[in-house]
């Protein structure tokens, strides 16, 4: 299948995707979201239990790194879409399992979520990188920001629903009907996705391979061997853009462990329904001017200079996290139990919308990195490593990503409860991100040039075959 290249024409193609990555974003946010509930099911009466929650979703994170880079190389060489049902089933059947776990049990009520979460983790690794994979040839290369921005936008939009959603229910004691509903509606998304979403031909959104591969018969069947892996994958953009996930995922790792415990505990003691409904209006104001308005401008300037793209991540990583350092320092008073769950109590106060445009702002800016990064990484690599390199990168992310609850656990304790301190020293981990970004500037369009000079070789390979089929 190859694409024309338009807006409508990839869009009427993969829109089951945007549905299939809200759910997805649902049920592994929904996880993470409700660590403070969580906590209260498991062990009813006491204090949140920081460490034991920082474990589940460390596991959750690095158990779904590991297991992407299985699922990388069976992207690269099987069908994608066959392998996202799959991963869809294993998930709905592991959130429905959650919301049957026994309450109040302790230790007994924590393993069993800690296997659960084990296996979601494990069907978790291969959703993303076969999503990537499957855009590299179908969405042209022109609009990749915007889509990684509908992407992403929708995850998001998905995500913040679910917070709002869940909060809703853990108000009302429904908690357990959250995960089975959520269950089900990854499975129906999944099966949406499988019987639309048609497996492309690989490459076929590469301009040197696409003359070629619109004839029916031509596959793009090259495989990434040792040799080339050294050439290509590790090349001096791709291993800075590895390096560099693990820092600033540390960072983004610790947001939501920073974030929700500062809301929701004492002091301040917002409801959870208040804190979902306040981060969904000022959240996701946020990332639709970043994932959705910004993005196409990312498009646009990219068009003109590809190297732009990594000034807006280098721009994401400084502004994102100034501006979530600054929320610490916004003056909310402190509330009672039933003053947080009063919504026209808390959004009368002048200082809430004083953080919620930092919470937008920070969204926004933050939505660069999430919009360019993905396209940078596609057009430095292969067709055949997209995969891969992809579950890589997620691999390295979410081990940052993982230690990132831990080590916010660990300030905080260390810290005596003080937010702002522990915030301002988590906000360290992007500086060498930033510094290798800024070295990748100079490196970006060598390994442009390298990949494009591979693929016209391969053109002209092509070519050679399809002449030799029409002699015959």
């Amino acid at each position: 299948m190859v694409l024309k290249s338009s807006h409508k024409s990839y869009n009427k193609l993969i829109w089951p995707v945007y549905l299939l990555n809200g759910f997805n974003s649902i049920s592994f946010a929904g996880i993470i979201i409700l660590m403070v509930p969580l906590s209260s099911l498991i062990w009813p009466g006491e204090v949140y239990h920081a460490l034991e929650m920082g474990i589940l979703m460390t596991t959750l994170l690095w158990t779904s790194s590991v297991s992407g880079l299985f699922f990388g190389r069976l992207i690269d060489k099987y069908s994608r879409v066959k392998i996202l049902i799959i991963i869809a089933v294993a998930r709905s059947i592991c959130m429905i399992l959650l919301g049957f776990a026994i309450a109040g049990q302790g230790l007994l009520t924590w393993w069993y979520f800690f296997t659960v979460v084990l296996i979601f983790g494990i069907f978790s690794g291969g959703s993303y990188p076969a999503m990537v994979s499957l855009s590299n040839d179908i969405v042209p290369l022109e609009h990749r920001s915007k889509f990684f921005g509908y992407f992403s936008i929708m995850g998001s939009v998905f995500m913040m629903s679910g917070f709002l959603i869940s909060g809703s229910l853990v108000q009302f004691g429904y908690l357990r009907l959250f995960f089975i509903g959520i269950g089900f509606a990854v499975l129906v998304s999944g099966l949406i996705f499988y019987f639309i979403v048609k497996e492309p031909k690989r490459g076929s959104q590469k301009k040197e391979l696409q003359i070629v591969l619109k004839d029916e018969s031509i596959e793009y069947d090259f495989k990434m061997d040792k040799k080339l892996m050294r050439k290509t994958m590790l090349s001096r953009t791709n291993v800075a853009a590895l390096i560099e996930g693990i820092f600033t995922n540390v960072f983004m790792g610790s947001l939501d462990m920073i974030i929700l415990p500062y809301l929701l505990l004492p002091p301040h003691n917002l409801s959870l329904f208040i804190t979902g409904l306040f981060v969904v209006i000022f959240g996701v104001t946020g990332r639709i001017i970043g994932q959705v308005i910004l993005s196409r401008f990312s498009d646009k300037v990219a068009k003109r200079k590809g190297v732009s793209r990594i000034y807006f991540i280098i721009f994401s990583l400084i502004g994102g996290s100034i501006t979530f350092a600054l929320m610490f320092f916004v003056p909310i008073p402190y509330l009672t139990k039933s003053e947080g769950a009063d919504i026209v109590l808390f959004f009368s106060l002048p200082m809430t919308y004083m953080m919620g445009i930092l919470i937008l702002s920070s969204d926004a800016i933050s939505s660069l990195y999430a919009v360019n990064q993905p396209p940078v990484l596609q057009e430095i690599n292969l067709p055949e490593s997209q995969g891969q390199i992809v579950s890589w990168n997620q691999f390295l992310e979410n081990i940052g990503y993982g230690m990132g609850p831990l080590i916010a656990g660990i300030f905080i304790s260390a810290f005596g409860q003080n937010y702002q301190v522990s915030a301002i020293i988590i906000t360290v981990f992007v500086i060498p991100g930033i510094l290798l970004w800024l070295l990748s500037v100079s490196w970006y369009p060598q390994d442009i040039k390298r990949i494009k000079e591979i693929l016209e070789e391969r053109a002209e390979i092509l070519k050679i075959r399809k002449e030799s089929k029409l002699e015959l």
